[in-house]
């Protein structure tokens, strides 16, 4: 798996010579084979497939021995080896060598989705995007349709869009309002809404609208969406609020406009109500030249209304009141201040806000840069929509992604059912009560591969090879957080640890593990070596492949970690 040696040149005279590690495979990989194969030099086809079943714990009913063999044939057309070839169409099965490359195949989640969609989408988690628009910064950096496309190709299913006038009155412009930002027409936002909005899954879009229109472009607004979506705009045939939600599953490939509907005789938002934004949140929703404008007419554009699908809102008086379950359900938006103060004097009537209303919770407005903040306390509040800048690299954000690799990366992951189980006398779950440990993981670092192949020979020293260690955290409520790390391995490009750790869990369902590779400097700050988040709760146990991400999200080609997943 690598060169037999390494030289590095040091003060441009001196050749420093490095032995590479043939990266072969770690003890346990040996005795696995060793036991599968029942001490032969090689794994049959129904070995195989004991392997995949009794080790792998995939289902016994869905492995049959056709299938083991179809794997086994597909591998060894892609990996020849010794042992693996054909013969009349037909694979002996895997020596030790192949074996051991397989596994480097291994994905450590499922890929495909497989929750109930049908439920109504406020038990959904949903992969959200606050401030779609902006390419950079939330103060002077360009708008643009394309951060929009590329979150969309990630999964995002909720896009927002700040709606104002152009300087002329006359159109609407998408940019962060008083800031430095250069603005973005909406009609080219929603065109490319409508061109990459499906292409990671056909679920739902959302996009929420954060509009300081007047009547008059609320109106144009309306006309643009219909002449964009149209038979793809989904809105209730009644113009009543909702009672429930739809599901995912009856609004595949459909678009949703959400914002906060105007009130009759008025602009898009009363003047004393707050805005609904990060950084705004104790301007008026439309600036006084718009406000006067908006008095001019008699009536809000009952267009523009009737698109409104998830009717949004802000508290405005006693955040408890703003809390309280109607007939018809809402999208209630809180800041992610608002949320730690309601979680803290309200979390189980934010629980039962949840369970059947939409929660948005959205970064506070001195996140200038960009950055992003932690996702958990919505999550186990039931938030559906925890609103993230999606242009920001920050550890948040590698969560974020992680979180919704989930369910095959649809953008809608189902809630855990203890989030939405209510008792007969209304008792929720208590975020607060402390809680038993419900199951732990193990995890077994073995060793990383594939850097040699994606990175220059000196990116990491110019002296030697790399000193890679592996930083291991569990992400989720309070009680489950921790962290371990592995030894450093010095001068290798291709590390073995070959190290485990235990985590208890007392909610696996909204644990994330967090991996990072950093290579060791004794000077400087610890280079990158690459990341991966994963749900606990869709980890395949046994020994996986698990890729590693640049700070971007963006997949290396070659890099991964050999690993192993257990729970007991």
């Amino acid at each position: 798996m690598g060169d037999s040696s390494y030289n590095y040149k040091m003060f441009k005279c001196f050749n420093r010579k490095f032995k590479a590690s043939e990266g072969g495979p770690p003890p346990d990989v040996k005795a696995i084979f060793s036991k599968f194969a029942q001490d032969g030099d090689l794994m049959s086809v129904d070995q195989f497939r004991s392997f995949l079943v009794e080790h792998q714990g995939e289902p016994a009913d869905a492995v049959t021995l056709s299938d083991a063999h179809g794997i086994l044939q597909e591998f060894s057309r892609l990996h020849p080896g010794e042992a693996a070839h054909h013969h009349q169409q037909h694979v002996r099965g895997l020596t030790l060598e192949d074996f051991f490359n397989f596994l480097f195949l291994e994905e450590p989640m499922k890929k495909q989705i497989h929750h109930d969609m049908t439920a109504p989408i406020s038990h959904y988690f949903i992969y959200t995007g606050h401030n779609s628009y902006l390419t950079g910064n939330q103060l002077s950096s360009d708008c643009s349709d394309v951060p929009i496309i590329k979150a969309l190709e990630k999964g995002v299913k909720v896009i927002e869009l700040d709606l104002w006038p152009n300087s002329a009155k006359d159109d609407v412009q998408v940019l962060h309002g008083r800031t430095l930002t250069t603005p973005v027409t909406l009609v080219k936002c929603l065109k490319s809404i409508k061109e990459h909005a499906f292409v990671k899954s056909p679920y739902p879009v959302v996009i929420t609208f954060e509009d300081h229109l007047t009547p008059k472009l609320q109106a144009k607004v309306a006309e643009m969406v219909i002449q964009t979506f149209g038979d793809t705009l989904y809105y209730p045939e009644a113009e009543d609020q909702m009672v429930e939600f739809p599901s995912p599953e009856s609004l595949k490939n459909r678009i949703i406009i959400s914002t906060k509907p105007p009130k009759e005789g008025s602009g898009s938002k009363d003047s004393s109500e707050e805005d609904e934004k990060s950084g705004s949140d104790d301007e008026p929703a439309i600036d006084k030249a718009n406000a006067a404008e908006a008095k001019s007419f008699q009536q809000s554009a009952p267009e523009y209304k009737r698109l409104i699908t998830i009717h949004a809102g802000k508290p405005s008086g006693e955040l408890k009141d703003a809390l309280a379950v109607g007939d018809k359900v809402r999208r209630l938006s809180l800041s992610e201040q608002k949320l730690e103060k309601a979680a803290e004097d309200h979390g189980t009537d934010v629980l039962r806000f949840t369970n059947k209303n939409i929660l948005r919770v959205y970064p506070k407005g001195t996140r200038f840069t960009s950055s992003n903040y932690k996702p958990h306390v919505g999550w186990m509040h039931g938030a559906q929509m925890v609103a993230f800048n999606m242009q920001g690299n920050d550890k948040y954000n590698w969560l974020m992604h992680g979180m919704f690799r989930a369910n095959g990366g649809c953008g809608y992951v189902k809630k855990p059912d203890f989030l939405m189980h209510k008792g007969p006398n209304d008792e929720v779950f208590d975020p607060k009560k402390t809680l038993t440990v419900k199951k732990t993981l193990k995890v077994k670092v073995y060793m990383g591969t594939g850097w040699h192949l994606d990175f220059s020979r000196t990116h990491f020293d110019s002296f030697s090879p790399p000193d890679f260690y592996t930083k291991v955290y569990i992400v989720g409520v309070p009680a489950d957080c921790g962290k371990q790390k592995t030894k450093i391995i010095e001068d290798e490009w291709i590390p073995v640890w070959d190290e485990e750790f235990t985590f208890p869990l007392t909610i696996p369902e909204l644990a994330i593990l967090r991996i990072e590779v950093r290579e060791y400097d004794r000077s400087e700050k610890d280079d990158f070596g690459g990341q991966n988040c994963l749900p606990v709760s869709e980890l395949k146990p046994g020994i996986r492949a698990v890729p590693l991400y640049d700070k971007k999200g963006e997949k290396f080609k070659s890099v991964k970690l050999l690993m192993r997943f257990q729970f007991v």
